[in-house]
């Protein structure tokens, strides 16, 4: 594992917290209020936000980890970070979500704005991945 891996670690665990707070705070809280029987208390949820922040540690890393070992040389970085992005909202957001929806009462118009905010994220954090991972010929170019 080297620094670039680590770094871009960091930098991927501000930006899945970022994402997820303007998420599922901001954008869809006034949704999630309307749910109690689902959903914590704020006041409780609050008493496992150690396990909120472990998840996203965990999957931050798992993300670097994933496109660092897959990342194709000398193809363009953005079309790969959001090939990634995509390929894994298809693996985990939209699954992920229509299993809630199919073994809770979550409401069609609130899982689909999960699936679509939680998707563009995730392309979103596809991109910054492969920024990290871009070559230094690619980064020339930019540059010029």
């Amino acid at each position: 594992m080297t620094k670039k891996f680590f770094i871009a670690w960091i930098a991927m665990f501000v930006a899945w917290m970022a994402e997820s707070f303007t998420v599922h705070a901001a954008l869809l809280g006034a949704d999630y209020a309307k749910l109690p029987n689902l959903f914590r208390p704020e006041a409780e949820s609050q008493q496992y936000f150690g396990w909120m922040l472990l998840a996203h540690v965990l999957i931050a890393g798992a993300f670097v980890w994933i496109y660092a070992r897959g990342v194709e040389a000398g193809k363009p970085w953005l079309a790969q970070g959001t090939r990634f992005g995509l390929a894994v909202a298809l693996l985990g957001v939209v699954p992920t979500y229509l299993i809630y929806y199919a073994v809770q009462p979550m409401p069609g118009a609130l899982v689909a704005k999960q699936v679509v905010f939680d998707g563009v994220g995730l392309i979103l954090m596809g991109i910054v991945v492969a920024w990290f991972y871009r070559s230094r010929s690619e980064s020339d170019n930019m540059r010029r």
